[in-house]
């Protein structure tokens, strides 16, 4: 496995880790500070409540503010412990975990994606561009949950920024 295969990104966050599971786990949750829309639907292809907790084996689609709804993924849940952890393949067949631990009066929000596959090119590479993602929404994240501001860019009409 190679440097290029997978990375770590961290932030901590003034919120106890049911909380932050919440706004991973749920529809509502993950709409306040990462997606435009999200719908998980359950393994018999009934769709989840938006605050029930997206379970092992659900499948999801998600749509991002700033793209048109052409820019879609569709994925799986592959595990989600209801506590503190949360797995899913995302974009390229690679492996999104989060794992939550608790830091004095903080939760750490630490995001491992993994499976990531080799790509010499700057404008496709996963490595490059899925860590200045994360990068940006798990600060947009720790905004949401410490102080209600939104910093997505949420018009179709602003295009190339970090912030969509």
């Amino acid at each position: 496995m190679s440097g290029w295969s997978t990375f770590t990104k961290k932030i901590n966050v003034k919120a106890d880790i049911n909380q932050l599971y919440k706004a991973w786990a749920t529809q509502s949750g993950i709409e306040k500070w990462f997606l435009r829309s999200a719908v998980y639907t359950k393994p018999d292809d009934n769709v989840r409540a938006r605050d029930e907790y997206i379970q092992k084996g659900d499948k999801y689609l998600w749509h991002w503010h700033g793209f048109p709804d052409s820019v879609r993924e569709e994925q799986e849940v592959i595990s989600a412990n209801g506590r503190d952890e949360i797995a899913f393949t995302f974009t390229g067949d690679c492996l999104v975990t989060v794992k939550l631990t608790r830091y004095n009066d903080q939760t750490i929000v630490s995001l491992t994606q993994s499976n990531i596959p080799e790509d010499n090119n700057p404008d496709t590479n996963l490595h490059i561009g899925c860590g200045e993602g994360w990068t940006f929404y798990l600060a947009n994240l720790k905004s949401i949950i410490e102080g209600g501001i939104d910093l997505r860019n949420k018009s179709l009409d602003i295009q190339g920024v970090i912030n969509s």
